[in-house]
């Protein structure tokens, strides 16, 4: 489990990954975070290159003839553990922490769950050490992750924001995928 730290007070520099995106870094002086509800986050480090990074998806598995997209887990997990790759770490010492994954509307389908199955069988199939989890429940979480050590903070969100936060991602979803394309009439 990953357990909850006290915020450093040498963070400086403060990273907001919002759904779709991801961010690395071998800055110490820098902490990435993010908000999730059903999302997910991984956290990988790889602690011999004293680096990592985190992403933050919407969506396990990409639907088939989807263009390729962030806010789908297959490619955010490729394009982040790429971009570690490139900045020195090494897969074989890749170290993940998971959270998100909430069942957040009560009687909808629950995405959280199978966001959280996406993850977990995609780093077992990649081979990526699972050091640290903090997934399901029905509520939102906070997430602070120190890219250079590893160390990681949840915070569990109070309930007033989590139905807020959720219904802004339902919307999110609800949106039409972006083709490129426009159509007039």
């Amino acid at each position: 489990m990953m357990e909850a730290l006290a915020i450093s007070p040498d963070a400086t520099i403060k990273t907001l990954v919002t759904q779709g995106e991801f961010a690395s870094s071998a800055d110490p002086n820098e902490v990435l975070t993010t908000v999730l509800g059903s999302c997910i986050c991984t956290c990988l480090h790889d602690p011999v290159a004293r680096l990592g990074g985190l992403n933050h998806f919407l969506l396990g598995d990409q639907p088939e003839g989807h263009a390729e997209s962030t806010k789908y887990g297959v490619y955010s997990m490729e394009l982040l553990i790429n971009d570690l790759l490139k900045r020195g770490a090494r897969r074989e010492r890749l170290q993940a922490k998971v959270a998100g994954g909430a069942h957040m509307l009560a009687g909808a389908s629950d995405i959280g769950q199978r966001n959280t199955d996406f993850a977990l069988r995609f780093l077992e199939r990649e081979n990526i050490a699972l050091i640290g989890q903090n997934l399901g429940g029905d509520r939102a979480r906070r997430i602070r992750f120190w890219p250079v050590t590893g160390r990681t903070q949840v915070m569990l969100v109070q309930n007033t924001e989590t139905a807020e936060m959720e219904a802004q991602t339902a919307r999110r979803a609800a949106l039409p995928e972006d083709t490129g394309d426009v159509e007039l009439f």
